[in-house]
C-alpha cells in the first residue's frame, strides 16, 4: 500500500488568530485516517504556534522554505532547516515553482536545500514543474527530468527514499487552470519512471503529489489516478471547510 498526504501550503497568508482558528477548526472537522498524513504549512513566523496548537491532532506542521546552508552564520533574515527541527516541524517545501520564479532558485539550489533539509531531520517535498511556454514547446518533461536529476546527483537513492516529490504545473496556479487528471497522470507516471531508473521499488513507494488549482469538486478525480498520491493545496487551503473536504477525498493505494 503507498501512502498518501495533502498539504496546504498558506504561502504569505495567515495570522495568529487565523492560525489558531485554522488549525483548531481542521482537528475539529477532518478525521485524520491511516495511510493518509494531513500537513500544513503556515509561514515561518506562525511555525511555533502551529505546533503547539497541532499537538496530538494528527496534523503534521511543515515550512515552506529553508536555507541552502545547513551551518549557523551571518546570513541575516535565513531560516536554517536546524532551527526548523528545532521547534518541531516535519517537513518542508523546497523548490516551490514561486521560489524558482521569483527568487532565482535554480535546478542546483534547490537541490541543495533538499540535502540540508534531509541532514535537518526534515522530510523535503521537492517541486517541480514546467511553464506554459515550456508545455507547448514541448518541453515538459526534458525540464522536469533536469529538475529530479539535478537532485539525484546530490542526495542518490537514499535520499530520494526520505523524500516527497510535488508536480506543479506552473500554469495551473493560481489561474484557475487545472491540468486535466490524464494530463496530471501522464506526468506522474514519468516521474515515478524516471526515479525507477535510480531503483524501482523507491520509485514504487514514492509519493508524488499534485499540486495545480486542486478544488474539492476536482480532487476525487485527480487523486483517484494511478500515479497521484495525494495533493499540495494552495487556495483552498487557506478554508477549512475545502481543506477538510479535499483531504477526505484521498484514500491509502
Amino acid at each position: 500500500m503507498r501512502q498518501m498526504m495533502v498539504a496546504g501550503n498558506w504561502k504569505m497568508h495567515g495570522s495568529v488568530a487565523f492560525t489558531a482558528d485554522m488549525v483548531t477548526t481542521l482537528a475539529t472537522k477532518v478525521a485524520v485516517k491511516e495511510g493518509v498524513t494531513l500537513l500544513v504549512c503556515p509561514p515561518a513566523v506562525y511555525l511555533s504556534q502551529a505546533v503547539a496548537v497541532a499537538t496530538q491532532s494528527g496534523i503534521h506542521i511543515g515550512a515552506q522554505n529553508l536555507a541552502s546552508i545547513a551551518a549557523p552564520g551571518a546570513y541575516t533574515g535565513e531560516v536554517a532547516g536546524f532551527m526548523l527541527s528545532d521547534i518541531g516541524c516535519q517537513y518542508v517545501i523546497v523548490g516551490h515553482s514561486e521560489r524558482r520564479a521569483l527568487y532565482g532558485e535554480t535546478n542546483d539550489v534547490v537541490a541543495q536545500k533538499t540535502k540540508v533539509a534531509l541532514d535537518s531531520g526534515l522530510t523535503p517535498l521537492i517541486c517541480v514543474g514546467e511553464t506554459l511556454d515550456q508545455r507547448e514547446a514541448g518541453q515538459a518533461e526534458a525540464v522536469i527530468a533536469a529538475q529530479l536529476d539535478a537532485v539525484s546527483a546530490v542526495i542518490g537513492v537514499d535520499g530520494w527514499e526520505q523524500s516527497i516529490v510535488a508536480y506543479e504545473p506552473v500554469w495551473a496556479i493560481g489561474t484557475g487552470r487545472t491540468a486535466s487528471p490524464e494530463q496530471a497522470q501522464e506526468i506522474h507516471a514519468f516521474i515515478r519512471s524516471r526515479l525507477a531508473a535510480l531503483d524501482i521499488n523507491m520509485a514504487a513507494s514514492m509519493k508524488i503529489l499534485y499540486g495545480g488549482s486542486v478544488k474539492p469538486d476536482n480532487a476525487a478525480l485527480i487523486f483517484s489516478q494511478p500515479d497521484v498520491d495525494g495533493g499540495l493545496i494552495g487556495g483552498a487551503a487557506l478554508n477549512a471547510d475545502d481543506f477538510s473536504r479535499i483531504y477526505a477525498c484521498a484514500q491509502p493505494k
